[in-house]
């Protein structure tokens, strides 16, 4: 593969996972402080409340995507600790292979749900919902393509990848 392609994809990996979730968390942070400060010192306004609320909803699942990027999320690993290299392969086929199966079951009724949302539009800003909701889909896309690559990783080498 050539090099420029590489730095490419991982460019637009980079601004999918990490600088649009940066992006939409200073979007969220400012609306929320401009929330308080109307609310405190001049009238109520309601489009910052909406506005953070699309933002958490998209720095949390483009966010989600860059800490599975660097295996930086939450996990549970009691009984992976303590289990030996290939229990710990296998466990790690098994999951990720329930995650994916799940992920691909849902990726149709999801784009088909997101579709079906651009005709109601967000209250104050007037944003249609399916843009509210896509990062849904960009994350189901994503975490299907990496849990393919861990999964065909896992099995390729035989002592494991992790």
């Amino acid at each position: 593969m050539p090099t420029w392609l590489k730095k490419t994809g991982k460019f637009l990996l980079d601004c999918i996972e990490l600088y649009m979730p940066m992006l939409t968390f200073v979007v969220l942070f400012v609306s929320f402080m401009s929330q308080i400060v109307a609310r405190y010192f001049f009238k109520p306004m309601i489009w910052p409340e909406e506005l953070s609320l699309i933002c958490f909803v998209w720095t949390a699942l483009l966010g989600g995507l860059y800490a599975k990027r660097t295996g930086s999320h939450v996990a549970f690993t009691m009984l992976y600790d303590v289990a030996k290299p290939g229990a710990q392969r296998a466990m790690r086929i098994v999951g990720n292979l329930m995650l994916l199966s799940s992920f691909i079951i849902i990726f149709i009724p999801s784009w088909d749900y997101i579709q079906f949302m651009a005709y109601k539009k967000s209250d104050a800003l007037r944003i249609p919902m399916n843009w509210a909701y896509f990062p849904f889909i960009i994350f189901l896309a994503d975490m299907i393509v990496r849990l393919i690559v861990d999964i065909v990783k896992d099995i390729a080498t035989p002592g494991g990848s992790k």
